[in-house]
């Protein structure tokens, strides 16, 4: 399948009962009016405005001697006929230029038993910092979670196409 080039955009109030959907059909339940204001909220949706995707970062001070307050991407789901399209990346990649505006690092807190979030987060960089069977208030099923970080600096094309 050849998905035509997407580009994420913010999450509006209209898109809480897609997203709460989607999030159903993966069998979780993502709650968008709790997300608050704050924070990165996006979405991506086809040519036709079908909801394929989410996700989202914010800070977040879980008040844990392991796990500093910072940035961190906080959740991701896309539709299950567009998994493994590159569409997670694509999410990935515009929340970590946001906490590059506004930090040095981002974190992100995965249960040691989800491959595809730890492959997708090494993918881009981060490194296990340590594990734990919680971190601040998430607890793991299986017990144990990796808390991971990495060094993040805006991107250069801003600059790049000021010189033009």
């Amino acid at each position: 399948m050849v998905l035509p080039s997407l580009l994420p955009q913010p999450m509006q109030e209209a898109d809480y009962q897609a997203v709460h959907a989607l999030s159903r059909s993966l069998g979780r339940n993502a709650e968008p009016a709790r997300f608050g204001v704050e924070g990165c909220q996006l979405v991506l949706k086809d040519s036709q405005d079908k909801l394929l995707g989410w996700a989202k970062a914010s800070w977040w001070d879980p008040d844990d001697e392991l796990a500093p307050a910072g940035f961190y991407l906080s959740g991701v789901e896309i539709a299950a006929d567009f998994q493994q399209h590159g569409l997670a990346s694509i999410l990935t990649t515009a929340r970590l230029e946001w906490i590059a505006h506004r930090a040095d690092r981002a974190w992100c807190v995965v249960n040691a038993q989800n491959t595809a979030s730890l492959a997708l987060q090494r993918s881009f960089g981060f490194r296990e910092i340590c594990r734990a069977p919680q971190f601040g208030s998430v607890q793991f099923t299986g017990g144990s979670g990796l808390l991971l970080c990495k060094e993040v600096t805006p991107s250069n094309r801003a600059s790049a196409d000021r010189k033009k």
